[in-house]
């Protein structure tokens, strides 16, 4: 492993994230230990340390660093807990989620890049993870109720239909509202019929297909 590398990884843990009041250790620690770059797309590989998004195709991005430790400690994942992934991108966040001990199920709506995730999990020695191609938020249907879910893009509303994959007591993150001025969610449901919602911080990503706002018409 080079020198260098390890040098800027420190950095991003430490001046970067950690400054962004990502103080859970089992995160930073995470953060620091995944190979980040080897999720990076070849062409932006030199960028897989820097505060940026960084495109995948498709109008996918991984997140900035910062925003990923954000989600990580929100969800407070514990072993063995059932985690669904919305947008599993280039595999980093679902790699960070196995390693804190989820058991993890990850919706790609796009083919080559659920492959590519596949592969980059494969080569990370990274178990614990399952990535399916589907359009989670229109065809994607479960009886099973997770511990956990997070979407990895914004939307506009969050669809209802979320809401009955949580279990009493589990969490659901999501960016919502409209561009650019979103709102980062994290939503825990108490029992059957009732929610706490705590907003986090404010961003700006890219909408999950499916999951922009209406179209409005002007004269």
């Amino acid at each position: 492993m080079s020198p260098n590398l390890e040098q800027a990884r420190d950095n991003m843990v430490e001046n970067q994230i950690r400054t962004w009041e990502v103080l859970d250790p089992r995160v930073l620690e995470v953060l620091g230990r995944v190979q980040r770059e080897n999720f990076v797309p070849e062409r932006y590989r030199k960028m897989a340390f820097v505060d940026v998004e960084l495109p995948l195709g498709h109008g996918e991005v991984m997140m900035k660093p910062v925003i990923e430790g954000r989600v990580l400690q929100a969800l407070a994942i514990e072993s063995g807990q059932r985690v669904l992934e919305i947008g599993t991108g280039s595999g980093f966040l679902s790699a960070c989620l196995a390693e804190l001990g989820g058991d993890v199920l990850s919706l790609e709506i796009h083919a080559d890049l659920a492959e590519r995730a596949i592969n980059n999990l494969a080569n990370a020695g990274i178990s614990g993870v399952k990535v399916e191609i589907c359009d989670a938020l229109t065809k994607f249907e479960t009886i099973e109720a997770f511990d956990c879910i997070v979407l990895t893009g914004a939307v506009f509303a969050l669809p209802d239909r979320l809401r009955a994959w949580v279990k009493p007591g589990g969490r659901l993150f999501a960016i919502s509202g409209e561009s650019p001025a979103m709102q980062a969610l994290l939503h825990t449901r108490v029992d059957a019929g009732h929610w706490h919602t705590e907003s986090l911080f404010e961003t700006d990503i890219p909408y999950l297909t499916h999951a922009s706002p209406p179209r409005r018409f002007t004269l």
